[in-house]
């Protein structure tokens, strides 16, 4: 994992989840906006998957556990997909707060892969 774009990604997550939880509480609806800072999470997550494959075929390894770490890394990339689809489903000022809390739920996991990449716990 590497730690500047680790840490790019982490500031991005929580940017995004403070941005939907205060349009969400404003009673706004998911919008454009909502959505596309999900969808930079997302891609952020790609990117750090296509990042920690070639590390680990570079011969690189978690201080841990190499396979949870990589759990942890889908099961992120699953949670803005699912919120995503909540919030196109069910067109509510709830929905975007559901956004918000999936893109801060995202920074926490981001957290824990980083702990477990570099053994590190601060």
């Amino acid at each position: 994992m590497i730690d500047i774009y680790y840490q790019v990604a982490l500031y991005l997550n929580l940017a995004a989840g403070l941005f939907c939880l205060l349009l969400g509480f404003m009673g706004r609806a998911p919008s454009g906006w909502s959505v596309l800072s999900l969808g930079l999470s997302e891609l952020s997550l790609l990117v750090q998957l296509v990042l920690s494959i070639a590390l680990v075929l570079q011969g690189a390894q978690a201080k841990q556990d190499t396979v949870e770490y990589f759990a942890y890394l889908i099961t992120a990339l699953l949670v803005p997909v699912g919120a995503v689809l909540w919030a196109l489903l069910e067109r509510s000022k709830w929905s975007t707060v559901v956004l918000g809390v999936a893109a801060l739920a995202v920074a926490v996991m981001l957290v824990r892969m980083h702990q477990i990449w570099t053994g590190i716990y601060v």
